[in-house]
């Protein structure tokens, strides 16, 4: 089954978590994870720069020592960075030592008290280390952008679908995504703003 929408009981059982933002505002929170990435995260930016977005990009430690000149503009351009770990870890995979250094190492780079855990898996002994120290951001709506079974048009329409008020989008700036963010996102963003919504970073 493919999910776009996160189901309404995980705020109840994950309450430390943030899911999504206030719902009386009409407000959207587009968020990327993954990245830098060449050429990708570049066309991401400067996409958003057309239509005067900031948005939240979740960045993973070894994408930023592999590119640190593209990390830089995504601050210059006045973005707002998160931790995704230095790996990309699955917490559910990992150790909790593991984890949590692995976190901190990317903490070293990014200097940010955002974090969104790689594949929206984490122990609840993860979250308990680490909710005293940064914001943990989940999601409301995810693009599925990075499914090769999903075309770009699927992608446009099911993000549209499920995105309202104090929604968190996900996007990914990662070449596996990159057919559908190029397609989905500008659209999507032209969409909302026609409906208007005003854009903020988390």
């Amino acid at each position: 089954m493919q999910i776009y929408k996160a189901p309404f009981w995980l705020p109840w059982v994950y309450p430390s978590l943030t899911w999504h933002k206030d719902r009386s505002e009409k407000c959207l929170f587009l968020t990327f994870d993954d990245g830098p990435v060449p050429d990708v995260t570049e066309e991401i930016i400067f996409i958003l720069k057309k239509y005067g977005i900031r948005a939240t990009f979740f960045c993973v430690g070894e994408n930023i020592q592999r590119h640190p000149q593209l990390f830089e503009e995504l601050k210059v351009e006045g973005h707002r960075i998160g931790n995704h770990s230095y790996n990309h870890l699955n917490g559910w995979a990992t150790s909790d030592e593991a984890y949590l250094q692995n976190v901190e190492k990317c903490e070293a780079l990014t200097q940010t008290k955002l974090f969104r855990p790689p594949y929206s898996k984490i122990r609840r002994s993860q979250i308990r280390a680490l909710k005293y120290q940064y914001e943990i951001i989940m999601w409301d709506v995810v693009s599925r952008d990075y499914d090769p079974q999903v075309s770009p048009e699927q992608c446009l329409k099911n993000t549209l679908k499920h995105t309202g008020n104090g929604s968190i989008i996900v996007f990914h700036d990662h070449v596996k995504a990159w057919s559908n963010v190029r397609y989905a996102l500008p659209r999507a963003v032209e969409q909302w703003l026609s409906e208007g919504y005003r854009f903020e970073v988390l």
